[in-house]
């Protein structure tokens, strides 16, 4: 305990705004990471079953997408699948007004993540240049070379403590928002991907009701 105290008494007030920073920060990375882990666990599974699913039986795979509803891909689906009479052009806007809606959820926090980035080495470099100010306007012209002068140096090394914080902090969110960003992108692909063959299977299952109202007709 006395080790943080110090540490926060070398880096003066702007500690604070950066402990609060790094909470922020820590918050956001768990819950990302929390959400990409469930995403990248069950998503794989629920697509290949809802495309066999919807080939055969469209009311199986709707309850087996609303029973997944945590997963973007499942919700995505559920928009396309509850259209009615949807042509391959209506369903198609479906499927992209419904990826599009999902777009602001997989990419969550990603401007705070820039602004945590960008802010947190700023506070840590304005902490030491406050921490410089105050050790230099201690100094004397007359105190070079004496004990005070030591005393003053000792006093511009705490002072770096705020960046070195700001520093770590920084690199610490840009590490794990790149590979959310990562992760994002992949995702993006993926929808359009699946997107398309859900497509395909609708265009399938259209022409062959089409063919069977044709005869009918």
């Amino acid at each position: 305990m006395a080790i943080i105290n110090q540490f926060f008494s070398n880096g003066g007030l702007v500690m604070y705004p950066l402990l609060g920073l790094s909470i922020i920060s820590l918050a956001m990375i768990l819950e990302r990471s929390l959400f990409w882990a469930q995403v990248s666990r069950q998503q794989e599974k629920i697509i290949k079953k809802s495309l066999i699913l919807y080939r055969e039986d469209t009311e199986s795979a709707e309850i087996l997408l609303r029973r997944n509803r945590q997963l973007p891909i499942a919700r995505i689906f559920l928009v396309a699948l509850s259209v009615e009479r949807s042509t391959p052009q209506k369903f198609k806007l479906a499927l992209e007004s419904a990826a599009q809606a999902e777009i602001p959820i997989i990419k969550r926090f990603s401007n705070a993540f820039e602004t945590i980035i960008s802010i947190s080495p700023l506070l840590g470099l304005l902490g030491t240049v406050l921490g410089l100010i105050t050790s230099l306007a201690s100094l004397q012209i007359g105190d070079i070379g004496s004990s005070d002068a030591t005393g003053v140096t000792s006093g511009i090394g705490e002072a770096l403590t705020s960046t070195a914080a700001g520093l770590v902090i920084a690199i610490f969110t840009l590490f794990f928002a790149s590979m959310f960003r990562g992760l994002y992108l992949q995702q993006l692909a993926l929808m359009q991907e699946v997107g398309g063959q859900l497509e395909l299977v609708h265009l399938e299952k259209y022409e062959q009701q089409g063919g069977v109202y044709d005869a009918l007709t």
